[in-house]
């Protein structure tokens, strides 16, 4: 039996302005039905590789097909994908359900059919009932989902989302992540969603790329990136990490090569951990600093090395630290994670 096409498949997907190479080299496959993510800082060249899917740009070199077809060449009016922008740019003089009907009448659908087919979006979003509103009456999570409810009812096979809940309180954020992905299975189509965030993205996804300076540095499933980091910059932009070059690995954790240790996965204690599989550095306590659902604590350890220990609030934390206590920070070996250095 043939393997089905890729929703997406990028071949050495390159696009340079000037002298810069803003994606270089790209390979990459998504799934039907994938909420996929593509995570990075400003300037990796995620919103660029979302754009050359859209076909609002075009590759220097390289191929984009979807679901099995060459578009490379085609324009965005062509391609079966459809696109929600940070700006949700709802047109403020239509109700919410002539601003969701709106594509369907610029394809020429009868008035009848395209408001049924946009009340039956607007239901999938949970807006029925907000009609006939204008966007200005809204809040922004509602011009959201209106946002996703218009570029959903034309059916496209896969939604391109370029950081749409960037706009929103973290409150409304947090709230959104759920609806988002709620909304995602609930249609069943791909969902590719660029963000900044890497909270956000471990929160959505099914599978995350993490780009870099225009390639991608490593591609998994949130629990892989975050357990498992690839190299030191993944490590340390997915999460928090504890760094440690060769020389360090090598005298602290008795590793040759760079690692990398979270720092939930340490514990501190008033004397060292001998049991077996365990390590642990004395230290004094620089900074404690309350999250709310933790505690973060910086401890300076007699080698010369600085680690972050992350600590739930609760009453069974152990060793109550602060500033200027003499503790022990310790870990299991088997949490210690080898980086491969980047060339």
């Amino acid at each position: 039996m043939t393997e089905a096409a890729p929703a997406i498949r990028l071949r050495g997907l390159t696009r340079e302005f000037g002298s810069v190479t803003a994606v270089d080299h790209v390979d990459l496959d998504i799934v039907a039905g994938e909420f996929f993510s593509m995570l990075g800082p400003s300037g990796s060249g995620k919103t660029t590789v979302l754009r050359l899917i859209a076909g609002f740009e075009q590759p220097t070199s390289g191929t984009v097909e979807l679901f099995g077809s060459d578009v490379t060449e085609k324009a965005p009016f062509d391609r079966d994908v459809n696109t929600v922008f940070q700006d949700y740019a709802l047109f403020p003089h239509m109700t919410v359900l002539e601003n969701v009907a709106y594509g369907l009448r610029v394809r020429g659908l009868g008035r009848a059919a395209r408001l049924e087919r946009a009340r039956a979006a607007l239901a999938a979003v949970r807006l029925e009932s907000l009609a006939d509103r204008k966007p200005s009456q809204l809040s922004g999570g509602q011009r959201q989902r209106v946002a996703l409810a218009r570029a959903t009812v034309v059916e496209p096979k896969a939604l391109l989302l370029d950081e749409p809940l960037g706009a929103l309180d973290l409150k409304l954020r947090e709230q959104m992540q759920v609806e988002l992905k709620q909304i995602q299975r609930d249609l069943g189509i791909t969902f590719i969603f660029v963000t900044h965030d890497q909270e956000e993205a471990l929160t959505l996804s099914d599978r995350i790329a993490v780009f870099n300076a225009g390639r991608i540095e490593q591609l998994g499933t949130p629990r892989e990136l975050y357990e498992h980091p690839a190299s030191r910059f993944v490590a340390d932009f997915v999460g928090t990490s504890n760094l440690f070059d060769a020389q360090l690995s090598e005298r602290l954790l008795g590793h040759a090569g760079e690692h990398s240790i979270r720092p939930e996965k340490l514990r501190l204690s008033a004397e060292p951990d001998e049991r077996v599989g365990m390590r642990s550095a004395p230290g004094v306590v620089s900074e404690t600093i309350y999250i709310g659902s933790g505690i973060r604590r910086v401890v300076d350890l007699d080698s010369g090395a600085r680690m972050i220990v992350l600590e739930p609030n609760d009453r069974d934390r152990g060793v109550r630290a602060e500033r200027g206590d003499h503790v022990h920070v310790s870990w299991h070996d088997a949490d210690v994670v080898a980086l491969t250095p980047v060339d």
